[in-house]
């Protein structure tokens, strides 16, 4: 990160070298949950092959979005075994989104005015086994 100049009498004025904005940075869309266990630590696992392909970490905070009941949640990621296909909601999210749901996850972060130019978001299809479709 480069250090800005910055105005001190408004220094984050829309347009300023120091605002940031928090864009999408990857999505996995229409992920089929594989489990959802009420009695387990609470977060999502992934397959660890979606995690690589949607610029993941585990403990990097996610928002799911449930195409079947309209449910929003943000939790984080705990990584699953490597083309296991497993997306598994856990916890106290597991009564909002039920086995079988179809969800679409994505995570954010923080970017630079001048990191904006020709952004574009990881967009990861998936069929229904959770193989990966598209990148």
């Amino acid at each position: 990160m480069t250090n800005l100049q910055v105005d001190i009498a408004e220094p984050f004025v829309v347009g300023s070298p120091a605002m940031r904005r928090r864009l999408l940075k990857s999505k996995i869309h229409r992920a089929v949950i594989t489990d959802a266990d009420v009695e387990y630590e609470g977060s999502i696992t992934l397959d660890r092959e979606i995690m690589d392909a949607a610029d993941l970490v585990e403990f990097e905070e996610v928002h799911v979005w449930d195409i079947a009941n309209g449910n929003r949640i943000i939790t984080y990621v705990m990584e699953g075994k490597r083309g296991s296909g497993v997306v598994a909601m856990n916890g106290a999210a597991a009564l909002l989104v039920k086995k079988d749901d179809v969800v679409i996850i994505g995570s954010f972060a923080d970017y630079d005015e001048d990191e904006l130019q020709g952004f574009k978001p990881r967009k990861i299809f998936v069929d229904q086994q959770n193989k990966i479709l598209s990148r």
